[in-house]
């Protein structure tokens, strides 16, 4: 049943939303008006995404408003004004101008959630080179193969880490030419082929200016990876900052003032569009905690820093769910107005314990590595449908597609009929290419439409629902059964914290839809349960879609920011490749 979610929650929710009317809005919506709302460089020099996130606040009414509050992992409260992260991004734009490098040069980052490497992001972009973030819990082999890919010229990391995962890599990155180090705890690192960034920062000046920089230059390199194969860098140019900034004010509501707080690490592109850009560019405050997941430091972090807009994972929310909504409750989040989920799907029952944790529904999005920002919301104003990707954000025009023999495409005849979900190419935050890859590059795009390789449906109101990815719809018996659905049936039931679901093998349906569940703290596995579940699904499902085998895992594969794995559960299952496991998190086989 759908949700209105204005309603007076606290004293801020009393704010009207952004987006008050999303017809009124998707009808009169341009880029060129969006582009309006940001200043540009002084004198028609072009766009540059860390003028937009930084200097213009900085010289402005927000210059002594709080930028990021940073959280230790001891809890050290550490902030930055808008025009404290001024002065450090000069300093570090300086550093890099003095060991020379330029513009287009591309600076990789490997680092947790501390300081230096927002300051670094915002830097680099400052001095027009490219900013390349990785994700610190990578191994050596990704790591080389990203920095080999992305021709890195330079990498900002820890010392730890540094002698951890780079060290012995150095011979085989012939491109790396300085590697700036933050010691441990601030100390200075004296360690032979590298530079103490602290020594480097504390000898460069507080000014720069920011060189012209054209809206198409070369300004963010993210790599996702594929089913099979290295992984593929998306690059974006600094024209995406329109879409980072409007996209923040009309699907997360953003507004001068906010306490935001995005879960995700900037080594994924949730982490950098709308864990450093879109926030900033917006004027709020940006809580940032170095620590990882952690069930009481998190509501805690709610609470005592009076979070009222929170950006979360899907893979978060079940962790939270795990333990009932008692934990919740014991601390205020009165401040909260707005809960949003990105990273993958959201399954119904995430949404309803949100309003039944929090007072309210987490608001599902959708987006990819490869459009750079939200594309599909849940919006504050609008009924929120649990289970649904939501509708278009203004400016971008969406369709379900269906692919031809031809290799040609055109939308599917009525609402509600499963094909791919395509997007209408332009939108500022598009990727312009995979680095170095024209050829895997065009195969996105036919007629006129990127094809995301998602399949959803749409419904009559315009609401888009996620099925699955292309490459792990289930054909049995001659019906389509999306993975997802499946999954969210089997995660209301009690006893189940998170599924998986493949399609294997059989003679007569051609493929029998199998799950894997890990199961909540208090359940354990046995025959009589998975008889149970069994019948459970089957009940709400039907014969066509419910699986016909279960499997009890005590974790499920995920990627490091948060989704499941199906494809590598089904090479598990089937004795296949594995393919590309880089972005693989630990877990038990």
């Amino acid at each position: 049943m759908p949700w209105k979610t204005i309603r007076k929650h606290n004293e801020t929710d009393v704010l009207p939303p952004n987006l008050v009317d999303y017809e009124e809005a998707y009808g009169s919506f341009t880029w060129a008006a969006a582009r309006e709302e940001l200043q540009g460089l002084p004198g028609g020099a072009g766009l540059n995404i860390a003028h937009e996130a930084v200097d213009r606040h900085a010289a402005g009414p927000y210059a002594d408003a709080s930028a990021i509050r940073w959280i230790s992992k001891s809890g050290e409260l550490l902030t930055f004004t808008y025009s404290n992260l001024r002065t450090e991004t000069n300093r570090f734009a300086n550093v890099l101008r003095s060991i020379g490098i330029g513009a287009g040069d591309r600076v990789f980052s490997l680092a947790g959630r501390i300081p230096e490497l927002y300051i670094a992001a915002l830097g680099t972009l400052k001095n027009r080179s490219v900013f390349c973030p990785l994700f610190s819990a990578f191994g050596p082999e990704p790591i080389k193969q990203r920095m080999s890919i992305g021709s890195a010229k330079a990498i900002v990391t820890t010392e730890r880490l540094y002698r951890r995962k780079i060290e012995a890599l150095r011979g085989e990155l012939p491109e790396l030419e300085h590697v700036l180090l933050v010691g441990e705890n601030g100390e200075a690192t004296e360690i032979p082929g590298t530079h103490d960034l602290h020594a480097l920062l504390r000898q460069a000046s507080e000014d720069f200016e920011i060189p012209p920089t054209d809206a198409e230059d070369m300004a963010l390199l993210h790599f996702t990876s594929g089913t099979t194969g290295k992984p593929k860098g998306a690059v974006h140019v600094h024209a995406a900052v329109i879409a980072h900034h409007i996209t923040g004010k009309l699907a997360l509501d953003l507004r001068p003032g906010d306490i935001f707080w995005c879960t995700a690490d900037p080594g994924w592109v949730t982490g950098t569009s709308y864990g450093i850009i879109s926030p900033l560019t917006n004027a709020v405050t940006l809580v940032v905690d170095e620590e990882e997941f952690d069930l009481e430091r998190w509501y805690r972090t709610l609470e005592e820093q009076k979070v009222t807009v929170w950006y979360t994972a899907p893979t978060a929310i079940r962790m939270m769910m795990r333990t009932g909504t008692e934990a919740a409750r014991k601390y205020d989040t009165s401040t909260l107005r707005f809960l949003a989920s990105v990273g993958e799907p959201l399954n119904p029952e995430g949404v309803v314990w949100g309003k039944e944790a929090f007072g309210l529904p987490f608001h599902d999005n959708w987006w990819q590595t490869e459009t750079g920002g939200i594309m599909i919301a849940n919006f504050r104003a609008m009924d929120i449908r649990p289970g649904s990707m939501g509708r278009p954000l203004p400016g971008i025009e969406a369709a379900i597609v269906e692919r031809k023999e031809d290799g040609s495409v055109e939308p599917v005849a009525s609402a509600d009929t499963e094909g791919e979900l395509a997007l209408r190419p332009g939108w500022p935050s598009m990727f312009r290419s995979y680095l170095d890859e024209e050829e895997r590059y065009r195969k996105c795009f036919a007629d006129g439409w990127y094809l995301t390789g998602d399949l959803a449906r749409q419904d009559d109101d315009g609401y888009l629902w996620f099925v699955g990815r292309a490459d792990d719809v289930i054909k049995s018996a001659g019906h389509l059964v999306g993975p997802f659905e499946v999954e969210s049936a089997l995660m209301e039931h009690q006893a189940v914290a998170e599924a998986g679901v493949i399609g294997i093998p059989d003679e007569t349906a051609g493929e029998l839809v199998k799950a894997f569940v890990a199961l909540k703290p208090g359940h354990k596995p046995s025959d009589a349960l998975q008889k149970e579940l069994l019948g459970y699904a089957r009940k709400r499902l039907g014969p066509a879609v419910a699986p016909r085998q279960i499997s009890f895992r005590t974790n499920l594969p995920k990627t490091r920011s948060g989704k499941i794995m199906r494809r590598l559960i089904k090479a598990r299952e089937l004795g296949l490749p594995e393919g590309d496991i880089s972005t693989l998190e630990s877990d038990e086989k």
